[in-house]
């Protein structure tokens, strides 16, 4: 009898110890490819499976090593020990923290960060306190302010099942154009959140992150900054991630016709088509 052959992707994962502030955390690491390194950070209350078209790309990858770990308390990354009796919030301090800490553990060399919502964020404080390492940081759906909208109290409740509320309050936020396989596979990892991640997350999205005050600051002829955004985005609004690249002089704007709040999940295919030029860019000044 024929044994059918296996046609493996090629991303590898494994799991390794971080350790921030004398706390262990076990966290999960995917890659493939190599070249210039390029970090890709995931959304608030998801994990890094939000990547896996990137991980999957020979256009990418054949030039650069891209790296997607899951966040502490996120995905495969286990919360710290002890979590049972902890109250989860992310501020800024610590998520950079979690983000320089891991870029040091890999001895990574002047990496190229992507980060989306929250990772886009936070990669503008990147810009601007680590201007020296990074290569350069790509903001997807990321600006410098934003106003909360959601009820936080719905994201934390025992008598409501919390992944269903979490998919439901971003299924909003995804374009009506973006296909239905990549939508519910984007809505599925958000159903899977642990219980007040994504409230933990919201606290470094909607408060303890703005930046609007110093975003101006960031050098872009050190470490240029791309901003990408969804044009059905009503979280991160194309108005908010234009506001934010007229503070940041320099920087590179546009506009995704026909995506949401998750373009290279939920619609990978038009997100390559706007990715892969600013990342030839970035290579053509290597």
């Amino acid at each position: 009898m024929k044994k059918d052959t296996i046609e493996f992707e090629d991303i590898i994962g494994r799991y390794f110890t971080l350790n921030i502030n004398d706390q262990n955390y076990r966290i999960y690491v995917e890659e493939a490819g190599s070249g210039i390194p390029l970090i890709c950070l995931h959304t608030a209350g998801s994990d890094g499976r939000q990547f896996r078209h990137i991980l999957n790309d020979k256009k990418i990858t054949e030039k650069y090593r891209v790296i997607v770990f899951d966040l502490p308390w996120h995905g495969k990354s286990n919360p710290p020990l002890g979590f049972q009796n902890l109250d989860y919030k992310l501020t800024t301090s610590f998520y950079k923290q979690i983000i320089m800490s891991f870029c040091h553990k890999y001895s990574l060399e002047k990496p190229v960060i992507m980060g989306c919502s929250m990772g886009g964020r936070v990669v503008l404080h990147l810009a601007l306190e680590q201007n020296e390492y990074f290569r350069a940081v790509i903001a997807l759906e990321g600006s410098d302010k934003l106003e909360p909208y959601y009820d936080l109290d719905w994201l934390y409740r025992p008598d409501v099942h919390g992944g269903m509320v979490q998919a439901a309050f971003v299924s909003s936020q995804i374009a009506p154009q973006s296909p239905d396989e990549f939508r519910h596979e984007t809505l599925w990892h958000y159903m899977q959140g642990g219980p007040g991640v994504f409230k933990g997350d919201l606290y470094f999205y909607w408060h303890d992150g703005d930046f609007d005050d110093r975003s101006s600051l960031i050098d872009t002829s050190i470490c240029p900054v791309y901003l990408l955004s969804g044009e059905y985005d009503c979280s991160c609004t194309p108005e908010k991630t234009m506001e934010t690249a007229s503070r940041i002089k320099g920087s590179k704007a546009k506009i995704i016709k026909g995506v949401g709040h998750f373009p290279m999940s939920e619609n990978p295919e038009l997100f390559k088509s706007y990715i892969h030029p600013i990342l030839n860019e970035i290579l053509e000044k290597v």
